[in-house]
């Protein structure tokens, strides 16, 4: 008869564990000096009074008291909703529309699914100047194909209503990860329901809406949240191509945030808007998944 407890096996687990936080350490250490303690720090800070080159100063609730009469945190939040809008509508078509185009089994497909991925690997400064040049108002290519078509030239990126859509068209571009995670859904949907709704006489719109979409639907979900917080945090573009102009019509939180950190030094500030951030965000993502509860399908029940 053997028992289970003896001391040896006990010894053993010990020692299993101690190798497993051992080799744990540098990443829960760089965890806690990276990411956790910034964190507590900014919370600290979005409560004083903090130039930087001065010690921070204890002002309470005054910092977000003052966002509520500071009109461009409202535009530059307003900016971000709007571009959010139009950015993951933009996404989740094209990216979806993409990964249905990619699923076809045709000759040569592999290489097209990489040629689509490779663009959204190109580094964020690169893609500006290539976008520079496309939306450049008196010689670029966006308004040389407008005028084989009639249509008068547009100032794009100077003009203020065309903006926020132009950078959000300029989404399309890294749309590579979300295509290729669509089609891994695509791909993990069992043909047999394709063959039973062929047999009950769904033509093709009817397969894709009453099998497809159900099917895929958890990642629908995971897309669209990760599309949401990436727009709500973008910065690259705005910056590099407009710095928050014309006007403000660019000025996007993010943006907002950067120009009170490190232009103006008032860090304090700039930690409660930070912080506001990300309650906003959390809120979002909270309701996106109260609301996933009507229209997402899971294989097994998910609670």
């Amino acid at each position: 008869m053997t028992t289970t407890g003896s001391p040896g096996r006990s010894s053993l687990r010990r020692r299993e564990a101690l190798w497993g936080y051992f080799f744990l350490a540098p990443f829960i250490a760089g965890v806690l000096i990276w990411q956790a303690f910034p964190l507590l720090l900014s919370l600290y800070h979005s409560f004083t009074d903090y130039e930087v080159l001065t010690p921070p100063k204890w002002v309470g609730l005054r910092n977000y008291e003052r966002m509520i009469g500071d009109q461009l945190f409202w535009t530059s939040l307003a900016n971000t909703i709007i571009y959010t809008v139009m950015s993951v509508a933009i996404f989740m078509v094209f990216a979806l529309g993409g990964a249905l185009l990619l699923n076809a089994k045709v000759r040569g497909i592999r290489i097209f699914r990489v040629v689509t991925y490779l663009p959204s690997q190109l580094p964020i400064v690169a893609s500006a100047f290539i976008f520079l040049w496309i939306f450049e108002p008196n010689f670029g290519v966006a308004n040389y194909l407008l005028s084989l078509i009639g249509i008068e030239p547009q100032r794009w990126l100077f003009d203020p209503v065309l903006a926020k859509p132009t950078l959000a068209i300029m989404g399309i571009w890294g749309i590579g990860t979300g295509i290729i995670i669509f089609l891994a859904g695509l791909q993990g949907v069992p043909e047999s329901l394709y063959d039973a709704a062929k047999v009950d006489g769904a033509n093709a719109t009817r397969q894709f809406l009453h099998v497809t979409l159900p099917m895929i639907s958890p990642v629908l979900l995971f897309n669209l949240i990760i599309a949401i917080i990436g727009s709500f945090q973008v910065f690259d573009l705005a910056y590099l191509m407009t710095k928050g102009g014309p006007g403000t019509e660019t000025l996007f939180y993010v943006l907002y945030i950067f120009r009170n950190a490190f232009e103006l030094f008032k860090m304090g500030y700039a930690s409660a808007l930070a912080w506001v951030f990300f309650l906003v965000v959390l809120v979002l993502t909270f309701l996106n998944f109260r609301l996933s509860r009507r229209w997402v399908h899971y294989e097994v029940d998910v609670r």
